[in-house]
């Protein structure tokens, strides 16, 4: 059996969104605060995380940096795992949509409670979508004793049936 052991990544640093290369898809580059470095090794000091075989992470910028500083502090290896990145507001081309329209989709994601409406397809991802990834990513690591998974809130949120966790909470899932 394997625990898998998620973590939200710690708080991002926003600060730079819409300049430099922090625009559009770039935003996804976005690494930690402060605050959020500092979250990322208090959460290395928590005894789950010791003795773990190897740390996955989305490709998202403050999930890899916060997998780096897990990584450093317990001495794990990472691996990026691409279906680990965040809930998409566009999953019919993956495309960066306004603002306008993402928050509208997410409003209507969290209205609906992450199920499309009966005969209805979304663009949004849905709850069953962000299962369905997480799992096939998870079932490569079944040979593993323990794995940390550093994502997001909300896949964490859909896949674990938690509440939102906070910035570097942990929770722990067996298969």
């Amino acid at each position: 059996m394997t625990e898998f052991y998620f973590i939200r990544h710690g708080k991002a640093d926003f600060s730079e969104m819409g300049r430099k290369f922090y625009k559009n898809e770039g935003a996804f580059m976005c690494t930690l605060s402060e605050e959020g470095i500092e979250q990322a090794k208090a959460a290395a000091k928590d005894d789950r995380l010791k003795g773990a075989d190897i740390i996955l992470t989305s490709p998202f910028g403050r999930a890899l940096h916060t997998a780096a500083i897990l990584s450093k502090e317990l001495g794990v290896d990472i691996k990026v795992e691409t279906d680990l990145h965040e809930w998409f507001a566009d999953v019919w081309e993956y495309s960066y949509l306004d603002d306008e329209t993402a928050c509208r989709n997410y409003d209507e994601f969290k209205a609906c409670r992450g199920k499309f409406p009966e005969g209805e397809n979304k663009q949004w991802e849905s709850a069953d979508m962000i299962r369905e990834r997480v799992l096939k990513t998870l079932d490569k690591y079944k040979g593993y004793k323990k794995v940390i998974v550093v994502c997001h809130g909300i896949l964490m949120e859909y896949f674990l049936n938690i509440e939102h966790p906070s910035n570097c909470d942990i929770v722990k899932y067996k298969i």
